[in-house]
């Protein structure tokens, strides 16, 4: 270290400060990752979310979701529950009220703590 300080002691702080901020910032990444299981379950229906956001968030097959609001799957890109609602001309509330249903019906028929068979 003393070497490192003697040969650049301009630069030994900085490259200091660089593996700081580098173990700092690994860490919270670290950490944020080893938690992303949490990550929005049971979040609010919104007019933001896609059918298989809402899926995802509610443990519920995304196929439930997408029939009940009668969405097609696009593979260009994911379709919104406000961008559904537009084009139906109905309020995005109905819509919403749409994708609540079918969460309340999938867990009422899988009353197994909210989990999808066959994902133990």
């Amino acid at each position: 270290m003393r070497r490192l300080w003697a040969t650049a002691p301009q630069v030994s702080p900085i490259l200091a400060l660089a593996l700081a901020a580098s173990l700092f910032f690994g860490a919270r990444a670290a950490l944020y990752w080893i938690d992303a299981s949490r990550v929005e379950r049971e979040q609010p229906v919104a007019a933001w979310m896609t059918p298989r956001y809402i899926a995802q968030s509610w443990r519920v097959p995304p196929g439930v979701i997408i029939e009940a609001l009668g969405a097609q799957r696009s593979p260009e890109r994911p379709i919104k529950l406000r961008q559904l609602a537009d084009p139906r001309g109905v309020q995005v509330e109905e819509v919403i009220a749409a994708a609540e249903a079918a969460i309340a019906e999938f867990h009422a028929e899988n009353s197994s703590g909210g989990r999808i068979r066959g994902n133990d």
